[in-house]
């Protein structure tokens, strides 16, 4: 279909193939952590053939769906914390430190140069700026449990990264991208207070009421955290899709180097601090996987979706990948005696 009637016709072919391999790795334990990815490059590809149907359904437009989706998501890591997570920053304060500091220093100031270099409209480089500004996700914990990494280091990192960022990332923002775009850092505070702090607290609440009680949600929150991520990736690839054509295979590359490198220089940076070798896996996933999601409800927040969201969108798909194939490695490698030593 491809070579004889052209790409238009080929579409439902591509997604085709790409659900149906997402499903056959499914059966095999050392492909089954590239099936999600898989289903993001379906729902990607379906949103580059046909983007009219994720912009807008009548008169709705879909990308008011992107902040509830985030608040949802974050409601679901809530429910599965406790306040037993941060207890690690008194039993581990200087791998919990180590890892905060590399997350605020180490991937801002690579997406700031990154993006002066790339020759990207203002608001398209000022979206990879926002992703490395962004704090670490939950997939960081599910790389550092496959990558025999210190998990409970990684959960600390996560959920402490992610109560700091209404603070941390309007600031960091002002500072590396207020010369691409104009940061109202007030309102981005805001914005990421309501989609951030409002959800993990009442998911904390329920948890604390219903620990127990309520076993059907463990099971559910990671599925509707998926099925969210994805229709999030979708919404915003629909929305910029010409700029993608445009830019696309560049847009790549850069949100490739960005995502390598912070697991290069997050491993070399614990290591630099005689971290574990435990411990330094775990800086490396915290700060080259972030938290894509929640760059994208900035950038809806900001009314820039097509633009400023389109690095979030990339990343993620990208990031869930390298970070499978560095966690496989990693756990293929093992641990040396005496690696494991917590710091």
């Amino acid at each position: 279909m491809y070579f004889t009637k052209g790409i238009a016709t080929s579409g439902p072919f591509w997604i085709a193939f790409l659900a149906f391999l997402a499903i056959s790795f499914r059966g095999f334990e050392k492909l089954k952590g590239f099936s999600f990815s898989l289903i993001i490059f379906a729902s990607v590809t379906m949103a580059m053939f046909y983007p009219v149907y994720f912009v807008e359904v009548g008169d709705y437009k879909l990308s008011n769906l992107i902040t509830p989706l985030i608040q949802l998501i974050m409601f679901g890591m809530g429910t599965s914390m406790s306040l037993g997570d941060f207890y690690g920053v008194v039993k581990t304060p200087k791998g919990v430190f180590i890892g905060l500091s590399a997350q605020i220093l180490i991937m801002p100031l690579i997406g700031f140069v990154l993006a002066s270099a790339s020759g990207f409209s203002a608001e398209i480089a000022a979206g990879i700026i926002l992703v490395g500004c962004s704090p670490s996700g939950l997939a960081s914990n599910v790389m550092s449990y496959l990558a025999k990494a210190n998990l409970a280091l990684s959960i600390t990192i996560t959920a402490i990264s992610t109560l700091l960022a209404p603070l941390f990332t309007p600031l960091l923002m002002r500072l590396l991208a207020g010369e691409f775009i104009e940061i109202d850092v007030l309102k981005m505070m805001w914005d990421i207070f309501k989609m951030v702090i409002i959800p993990i607290g009442a998911g904390l609440l329920f948890n604390r009421l219903l620990k127990g009680k309520a076993k059907w949600l463990d099971v559910a929150m990671p599925l509707v955290s998926m099925f969210g991520i994805a229709m999030i990736i979708v919404i915003i690839t629909a929305a910029g899709r010409d700029s993608l054509l445009d830019i696309g295979g560049l847009l790549i590359l850069i949100v490739l180097i960005h995502n390598i490198s912070g697991y290069t220089i997050g491993y070399g940076y614990a290591r630099l601090f005689r971290m574990s070798e435990r411990d330094s896996r775990t800086i490396a996933l915290e700060v080259g996987m972030q938290n894509s999601g929640l760059a994208a409800g900035i950038a809806k927040e900001m009314g820039k979706i097509a633009t400023l969201g389109l690095a979030p969108a990339v990343f993620g798909p990208l990031m869930n990948i390298s970070g499978s194939i560095l966690a496989s490695y990693w756990h293929k490698k093992g641990l040396k005696e005496g690696d494991s030593i917590k710091s």
